[in-house]
C-alpha cells in the first residue's frame, strides 16, 4: 500500500514536515508495511518558506533590510536545495504584522526591503524566485522594490520619487535602464491568491487599504495614485496592469512584479505543488492524507489541502484530511475532492494544550482512521 502524506502546517502548532511525520507514524502503527511518501506543502502564505526549504534540503538565510516604514528589520529568506531557487515571503520584509496599529501608514509604507532581499539573492547566484506576496503593509505598487533594484521613478522635475503609495500621484516617467541586469534574466513566480485588479472598487486601495490604516478619503487618494502609476507603467514599460486579475495583490505589488520583473502571477498552492513534484509522487498511490490547522468554508479557496485533493482526484485516489478543528462549512470540501475530514481533538482542551500535543494527536487521529479503513475499505483488499 502506498500512502502519500501531504499536509500544510497547522499554523502556530506544528510545521508541515512535522505534521507529515506524525501522520506517517499513525499510518505505520496500523499498517507497518505501508510505503509512505512525505510531501509537506503550503499555499504561498505563512509557512511557505519553511515548507519549501524542508522539502528541498535547503537553508534559511538571515539579513537586515529596510522595513515597511523605513526602519531596519531582520528578515529571512530561503535558499532551496537545487542551488538555483530562492523563496521569499514579502510579509517578512514589508508585512502588516510587523507594524503596530499606530505605525500603519499606507501613504508611505514601502516594498523597498523586498527589493533588497531580491538583490541579496541575486548576489548569491540565484536566478529563479518564488515570491509570496500576501500580508503586505504597503500600497506602493511594488515601486519601492523596483527602486531597490535600480529602476528610477521620476516626477515632473526628473527627481526620484520618495517611498510610498501617495508619491505615485506625482509619477511622470519610469527609467528602466538601471534595472539590475541579473533580474532581467531571472524568472519570478509570484504566489498570488487574490483576483483583485489594481484600481477601482475591487482594487488594492479600496479592498485592502482600510486594514492598512486608510480612511475613506485616503483610499480615494491611494486609488488615484495607483491609477496614475498604471498609466505611466503602460506607457513606459509596455505592460498593462490595471485590469489584470491579481495585479492588486499586496497593495499593487502583483502588478509591479509583472511590470518591472516580468513576474508570472499564479495561485500559491500550484506553485508549491509543482515545485515539490506532487504529481509524480501521486503515481501509484492508494491513499492521500493531507491537512491543516482548521478546515472550514474558507478551505475551498485554493488552500493547500484542496490543491492536493484536486490533483489526487484526477487519479481517482481517496483523500483524507486531518485538522486541528472543523469549522462552519467544512462539508464544502467534500465537493472539492476530500472524501473525509476529521479533527484531532478527542476531548475538551485549550488551544495551548492542543498545540503542545499536536504531533501526538495527529498520529492518534490518523491511526484511528486507518483502523476504520482497514476494517472495511477496499483500499486494503479482501485480506486486510
Amino acid at each position: 500500500m502506498k500512502v502519500v502524506i501531504a499536509p500544510q502546517s497547522f499554523k502556530g502548532s506544528i510545521s508541515a514536515l512535522d505534521a507529515a511525520r506524525a501522520m506517517e507514524e499513525g499510518v505505520l502503527r496500523v499498517v507497518p508495511d505501508a510505503g509512505t511518501v512525505l510531501v509537506p506543502v503550503a499555499d504561498g502564505g505563512d509557512g511557505t518558506l519553511e515548507t519549501l526549504v524542508d522539502a528541498t534540503g535547503g537553508e534559511i538565510r538571515s539579513t537586515t533590510v529596510t522595513g515597511p516604514i523605513g526602519k531596519p528589520v531582520a528578515a529571512e529568506w530561503g535558499a532551496l536545495g537545487d542551488g538555483q531557487t530562492a523563496v521569499i515571503e514579502m510579509a517578512r520584509t514589508s508585512g502588516l504584522a510587523m507594524l503596530s496599529l499606530a505605525e500603519r501608514d499606507p501613504l508611505r509604507a514601502t516594498t523597498y526591503g523586498l527589493g533588497e532581499v531580491l538583490r541579496e539573492a541575486l548576489d548569491a547566484g540565484f536566478r529563479s524566485f518564488i515570491v509570496g506576496i500576501g500580508g503586505s503593509a504597503t500600497n506602493d505598487g511594488g515601486a519601492g522594490m523596483a527602486q531597490a533594484l535600480g529602476v528610477r521613478l521620476l516626477d515632473e522635475t526628473g527627481k526620484n520619487l520618495p517611498w510610498g503609495g501617495a508619491a505615485l500621484a506625482d509619477l511622470r516617467s519610469i527609467d528602466m535602464s538601471g534595472l539590475d541586469e541579473r533580474a532581467i534574466d531571472a524568472r519570478f513566480s509570484v504566489a498570488c491568491d487574490v483576483s483583485n485588479p489594481l484600481t477601482g472598487p475591487e482594487g488594492a486601495s479600496a479592498v485592502y487599504g482600510p486594514q492598512k490604516g486608510a480612511t475613506p478619503e485616503l483610499v480615494q487618494q491611494l486609488d488615484a495614485a495607483l491609477k496614475n502609476f498604471a498609466k505611466v507603467v503602460e506607457r513606459d514599460t509596455g505592460t498593462s496592469i490595471d485590469a489584470v486579475r491579481g495585479s492588486g495583490a499586496a497593495g499593487g505589488l502583483g502588478g509591479g512584479m509583472m511590470a518591472f520583473l516580468g513576474g508570472s502571477l499564479r495561485a500559491g498552492v500550484d506553485i508549491v505543488l509543482d515545485h515539490v513534484g506532487l504529481d509524480g509522487k501521486l503515481e501509484g498511490a492508494d491513499l492521500v492524507i493531507t491537512g491543516e490547522g482548521r478546515i472550514d468554508f474558507q478551505t475551498v479557496y485554493n488552500k493547500a489541502p484542496i490543491g492536493v485533493a484536486r490533483r489526487a482526484k484526477r487519479r481517482g485516489i481517496p483523500v483524507l484530511a486531518v485538522c486541528g478543528s472543523l469549522g462552519k462549512g467544512f462539508e464544502d470540501v467534500h465537493a472539492e475532492g476530500i472524501d473525509a475530514a476529521v479533527s484531532i481533538l478527542t476531548a475538551p482542551m485549550t488551544l495551548d494544550e492542543a498545540s503542545a500535543r499536536a504531533g501526538e494527536l495527529i498520529a492518534d487521529a490518523v491511526a484511528e482512521v486507518m483502523r476504520s479503513m482497514k476494517a472495511g475499505s477496499t483500499v486494503f483488499g479482501q485480506d486486510g
